[in-house]
């Protein structure tokens, strides 16, 4: 999988930018506010249609602009690849993959597949589970986007039984427990499944988490992850039925996959609270570079890695693991700081002003 070229218009702050990339390592050098995450974002937008900002699409349409129009042109399995994508400021857009509209957003899924490692993934080791079971359900979706469904499906149930539980005013009356049954039926079967993956994906990630924290860090630090979800002792049954009075009275779905965690410990102690600063940084990238790995592994193809302004996270010696430890296939590397002395790329673009130029 490989991004040769890319086309904006009236995306954030530009009103036109074209972007050539190597196959190997690309670097988008230039000072703070110039545009270099707005292009790094397009690319991760084109394979997702989400902001791994977490903008809204309103907010990715250049201010006085009704539409922004995104192009990318590369190739898959051996075959040219065209995504364009238009993003309305109001209203929905439209994807075009090889020319071909795609009826519903899952239809993308694999065309383009990114990895994105952004200064904000500081929370996924900081921040409270949510964050990071969205880290375990976008790797599943990434290797295998038939279970793209299975997620949603899940948020679907949830909220429509979320919404019985507020509706029933704190009673369980005979309708409602009639309702919520038929609800509880396939709110078990999606949520067993997902777990099921999730708790998977989590033995395969493991040790490819503890070879790239290694790499990164530069320690030899025992680092394990788990996936926490006591309800599956019992099975997730049993575990609604034990806490039916509390749903009711809080109105609220009270367990379940949306409650999950991923724990993850440096030397026995829980990296949230007890690692340092340096650790958690090192942890982030880690766990993002092991997802890379384990797409790969699960494609045949390595997906492109974005590193968003990686260095000003990382002290000199964990730059230069980095740089040496980088996964094969394609990078795209912003930074404001200039690169560091081992970063050796296939091309460096300067981006000043919302233009993108070689030096």
């Amino acid at each position: 999988m490989r991004l040769d070229r890319l086309w904006l218009t009236d995306f954030r702050s530009y009103a036109a930018a074209e972007i050539e990339f190597a196959p190997g390592l690309t670097a988008l050098v230039g000072a703070n506010g110039e545009g270099k995450t707005n292009l790094v974002e397009a690319i991760a937008y084109l394979a997702t249609l989400s902001s791994f900002r977490g903008a809204p699409n309103e907010a990715l349409v250049r201010s006085g602009a009704e539409v922004a129009i995104l192009r990318a042109e590369g190739e898959r399995e051996g075959r040219a690849l065209l995504i364009e994508a238009e993003i309305r400021a109001a209203g929905r857009g439209r994807v075009l993959v090889n020319r071909q509209r795609l009826a519903r957003t899952r239809d993308l899924l694999g065309a383009l597949r990114v990895v994105v490692f952004a200064p904000d993934d500081l929370e996924l080791i900081k921040g409270g589970p949510a964050g990071r079971r969205d880290y375990l359900d976008d790797v599943l979706v990434s290797r295998r986007p038939s279970l793209d469904p299975l997620r949603s499906d899940l948020e679907r149930i949830l909220r429509q039984r979320n919404t019985l539980l507020k509706q029933s005013g704190g009673r369980l009356t005979p309708e409602i427990e009639s309702t919520l049954s038929v609800w509880d039926t396939k709110f078990v079967d999606v949520a067993e499944r997902l777990a099921a993956e999730r708790s998977a994906l989590i033995d395969e990630l493991g040790p490819v988490l503890s070879r790239t924290y290694v790499e990164v860090a530069g320690r030899d630090v025992q680092v394990a992850v788990r996936y926490e979800a006591p309800w599956r002792v019992s099975g997730l049954a049993a575990a609604l039925a034990d806490v039916r009075k509390d749903e009711i009275r809080r109105g609220v779905s009270l367990v379940g996959p949306h409650r999950d965690e991923m724990l993850l410990t440096l030397d026995g102690l829980p990296s949230r609270t007890h690692a340092s600063q340096g650790e958690q940084r090192s942890l982030a990238l880690a766990l993002r570079l092991a997802a890379h790995h384990v797409v790969t592994a699960a494609t045949g193809a390595p997906p492109i890695l974005v590193l968003d302004d990686v260095f000003s996270e990382l002290d000199g010696d964990r730059s230069a693991a980095l740089l040496h430890h980088l996964p094969a296939g394609q990078t795209v590397l912003t930074s404001a700081a200039g690169l560091p002395a081992g970063a050796h790329p296939d091309l460096v673009l300067r981006v000043a002003d919302r233009v993108v130029s070689r030096p």
